[in-house]
């Protein structure tokens, strides 16, 4: 019987399934260097992203 491969649990933490099967992921940028980040910018960095459909697939295997 073939083993499947183990999760990559640092990569499987940074990513949540939505109920139609989407990733979702944080925003990078928005830890430090706030001061020369534009308010809009960091309002938007606040926000959960919908990863597209073709970079989706390369998680969905890890």
């Amino acid at each position: 019987m073939a083993k499947s491969a183990k999760t990559r649990k640092s990569v499987a933490k940074k990513f949540k399934r939505t109920g139609t099967g989407k990733l979702v992921y944080r925003s990078p940028g928005a830890r430090h260097l706030l001061t020369s980040k534009t308010r809009k910018r960091k309002r938007n960095l606040g926000k959960d992203k919908v990863m597209f459909d073709g970079d989706a697939k390369r998680y969905t295997s890890i």
